[in-house]
């Protein structure tokens, strides 16, 4: 007898509408490869490789990669890296769009679940991936404009924030209604905290747009703002985040919330406070550039735990708590 079912799709899982395993392996290559981007692109700023490639699309004029009559030294290599990334990232978000609607095709048919959100979904990727590009292209041909680079981090907030969501979404039930595991007004509360934590990402963005790190020893051009205001505007948005964040661990332990969630919102306020100190260790350190990339990490870290933190407040198919 000829089984129906893909060999990597449990029938537990394709009764409910889950994703396959290897459908969630691409997924969650995609939302790293948003993270690695992210962490090569500053590494380019840092090192004052962002004229590495002082082209674009080619790296050098009539050449797509680095050549040897290039004046850069090792700043080209380190700029071609990162596109090279974006090239690999682009593949990735293919492949989610791709694996995405097969398998919902397939899905479909077979048991009668749809999971078209999953598909839309899986098409940010590609169209971010594709945006990022074009706004990469302008950030060179530009000369670094630091409006066009802190642009450019903001829109990979948003598409790690996306791909995170594009991971949970595929793990989730196709023909169960969303539930709300907390009472409405933490779920507000928390919705507040996601906001506050993209203005620090904003500021965080101002504050490197404002200091010595351009990503070229030539470009000179910076943000208007002074560094030290900017800075200090960053850190009491940072307080006041950490201040929501213990607000919604209280409220979540007053309210007798699922240990997952508990376990979440501990998880985001750790990494939150870690990434404070290496915050206020480069500040007074003079922004060394490894103490500014790690931060950047941390940055990335915060934000997906954050969200995660957010999504673990509601599950599909599951009761609200008294």
């Amino acid at each position: 007898m000829t089984n129906t079912i893909e060999p990597d799709m449990s029938a537990a899982d394709t009764a409910m509408g889950r994703v396959p395993t290897w459908l969630r392996v691409v997924f969650v290559a995609n939302l790293v490869a948003q993270t690695g981007i992210v962490l090569t692109g500053g590494l380019v700023r840092l090192t004052g490789s962002g004229l590495g490639c002082p082209t674009w699309p080619q790296c050098a004029p009539g050449s797509y990669v680095p050549t040897a009559e290039q004046e850069q030294e090792f700043h080209k290599y380190i700029e071609f890296g990162n596109r090279t990334l974006t090239f690999l990232l682009g593949i990735l978000a293919i492949a989610a769009l791709v694996g995405a609607f097969a398998w919902n095709r397939r899905n479909r048919k077979a048991n009668g679940i749809s999971r078209r959100p999953i598909v839309w979904l899986a098409a940010v990727p590609l169209i971010g991936t594709l945006a990022q590009a074009i706004l990469g292209g302008i950030t060179v041909l530009t000369g670094l404009n630091p409006v066009s680079v802190s642009t450019h981090f903001m829109v990979s907030a948003a598409l790690i924030a996306l791909s995170l969501l594009l991971v949970v979404s595929g793990d989730e039930p196709g023909d169960e209604p969303l539930t709300v595991l907390v009472h409405p007004a933490i779920r507000a509360l928390s919705r507040v905290m996601v906001a506050v934590g993209f203005v620090v990402l904003v500021l965080g963005t101002l504050v490197t747009g404002s200091g010595p790190h351009s990503g070229d020893a030539d470009v000179e051009h910076r943000l208007p703002f002074d560094v030290r205001t900017i800075s200090w505007l960053h850190a009491d948005t940072v307080l006041l985040f950490i201040g929501l964040m213990i607000g919604l661990l209280v409220a979540l332990k007053v309210s007798n919330a699922p240990a997952r969630t508990v376990k979440r919102a501990w998880i985001l306020i750790g990494i939150a406070l870690a990434q404070g100190l290496v915050g206020y260790a480069q500040y007074f350190t003079g922004v060394p550039w490894l103490l500014v990339l790690l931060h950047l990490a941390g940055a990335c870290a915060v934000w997906i735990a954050l969200i995660g933190a957010h999504l673990s407040l509601r599950r599909r198919g599951e009761e609200l708590t008294a």
